[in-house]
């Protein structure tokens, strides 16, 4: 199965990508304060912002229209949040696109910062900077399953739409809850299957190199 990694681009030769992980992480997560404690209606501000986001994707040579499709998976639930606004006029516009315009440049320097660099290093990166060992250790097993479970999704629906030719909405609606009923199933199996594993190998909370 064909999967697209997070960190698929962080080889390029490019001088974001060649920054120590710390010093990125820290730059973004400073820029992401500072946008987060602009005022809503400074506008010009957040177009400096914009450029200045714009001009880091092109020093990073990433695609612009990869990290516009990553972008876009956002923009439905901060429309959602940003929607109950509307209804206070003129000041919910602007607590509108305050929401919008926030989240987006956010969501774009969360973007830039995870596909520019090695996802292990991104890991390592946020231990040294004091972030608690179970939160990247959560991470770290999430990244490294999440493409396993992805594979017993495809195989599922594979092998579904090779078995249902045609057939009512609510046949195909009923397959597909079947389909996510056993994928948790199998999910928890293979969880306590590798946490059995692991403690039958000595593991005590921390990941051993030798």
């Amino acid at each position: 199965m064909k999967h697209a990694y997070l960190d698929q681009y962080s080889d390029r030769p490019s001088p974001i990508n060649r920054l120590d992980p710390r010093l990125k992480t820290l730059i973004f997560v400073t820029f992401i304060i500072f946008v987060i404690l602009t005022r809503p209606n400074s506008f010009f501000v957040f177009s400096l912002y914009g450029t200045f986001v714009a001009v880091l994707i092109l020093l990073s040579r990433v695609p612009i229209v990869f990290i516009f499709k990553r972008s876009l998976a956002v923009i439905p639930f901060v429309l959602m949040v940003g929607m109950f606004n509307l209804v206070s006029g003129r000041e919910g516009f602007v607590l509108f696109a305050n929401i919008l315009i926030k989240a987006y440049l956010s969501i774009l320097c969360l973007i830039l910062l995870v596909t520019t660099t090695k996802f292990s290093e991104l890991l390592r990166t946020f231990e040294r900077l004091g972030c608690p060992k179970i939160i990247t250790m959560i991470m770290s097993f999430m990244y490294r399953y999440i493409f396993v479970i992805e594979d017993e999704l495809m195989k599922m629906r594979q092998a579904k739409e090779s078995r249902s030719v045609g057939g009512s909405r609510f046949f195909h609606a009923k397959a597909l809850a079947n389909m996510l009923g056993t994928l948790f199933i199998r999910s928890y199996e293979r969880a306590e299957a590798v946490y059995l594993a692991m403690c039958a190998r000595g593991f005590d909370g921390s990941v051993k190199n030798d």
